[in-house]
């Protein structure tokens, strides 16, 4: 796909986005069935993912873990928004990787220390491209993924999140 491609693509979703913004809020959901042991099955787009404990707080490393998978949702994010802004810019990359750590301090978790956080400290986002595009046209890609990466900035301005309980039926 190119830039005139991309922009005839999204041209109708903006106008109408423009003409009734309410047409631009959609509710994004996900649900998982909790398993056998200590698990917690969620249905992704193309697959089930059984989630676990990590090994560091007692799990046996057959599962998925969720803060493994925060990181790759923040990997295919960056990525996808990336792959768009350089299509929208014309700028030409030939290949690359993107990869997300995030430090865990996992005393927290377990209880072990009420004053050790629990989640992740610190995350990293490092994008290795290949490109011949000058350093002041990477440096726009780069701000402009950050920009309108969903997961990037959902992470750095956190949402308000609203916990409800629903008991079943006995």
């Amino acid at each position: 796909m190119n830039a005139e491609q991309l922009r005839a693509l999204q041209a109708p979703i903006k106008a109408r986005y423009k003409d009734s913004p309410e047409a631009a809020r959609v509710t994004l959901s996900a649900e998982g069935r909790l398993g056998e042991g200590i698990t917690c099955s969620v249905q992704t787009g193309k697959a089930l993912v059984a989630a676990g404990l990590h090994p560091a707080a007692g799990g046996n490393g057959a599962s998925a873990c969720s803060g493994d998978m925060l990181l790759e949702a923040l990997v295919a994010c960056a990525g996808v928004t990336l792959n768009a802004v350089s299509t929208a810019l014309a700028i030409e990359i030939r290949g690359g990787s993107v990869r997300a750590e995030g430090d865990l301090d996992f005393r927290g978790t377990l209880g072990v220390d009420k004053e050790a956080p629990v989640g992740f400290n610190a995350i990293r986002l490092t994008f290795d491209l290949d490109t011949d595009a000058p350093d002041e046209k990477v440096e726009t890609l780069i701000r402009l993924t950050e920009r309108y990466c969903v997961i990037y900035q959902t992470l750095l301005r956190p949402p308000e999140i609203a916990v409800e309980k629903i008991r079943a039926a006995r």
